[in-house]
């Protein structure tokens, strides 16, 4: 069993920054890919970066492209996802998630996500 826990919303202006971070705790080891979602009430949640925990490559959703890094600290098994030039519809409940084997896809899709945080709101104010 993994836990994971989201820290690091709340409340910006447009052009601000956050950084969010999701501690992996349990039966974790290497080999996971790691990704960060968003939803907003009424649509579907949304893959907005995903990280390899072995080799490290990224992907980004084409929206935040530019704007989002996410990353990883191996020895804290701990996955960040640094947020700047936030804009209002940024707005969105963020979760962390894991799964484990056969690396990353592109977009990440929830259905293939075996563990998921509780989730951190963004609030991104015009």
């Amino acid at each position: 069993q993994v836990q994971l826990e989201e820290s690091g919303g709340g409340s910006v202006q447009a052009g601000g920054s956050l950084k969010l971070s999701c501690v992996a705790t349990g039966n974790f080891y290497r080999g996971a890919c790691m990704a960060w979602f968003r939803q907003v009430p009424g649509k579907e949640r949304e893959g907005v970066a995903s990280i390899y925990t072995v080799k490290s490559p990224t992907l980004y959703t084409d929206s935040v492209k530019g704007r989002f890094t996410i990353s990883l600290d191996a020895a804290k098994n701990t996955v960040y996802l640094q947020m700047n030039y936030l804009k209002p519809e940024d707005t969105a409940v963020y979760y962390c998630a894991a799964k484990f084997g056969g690396g990353c896809d592109d977009p990440p899709r929830p259905s293939r996500y075996d563990y998921w945080g509780q989730g951190t709101q963004v609030t991104v104010s015009s």
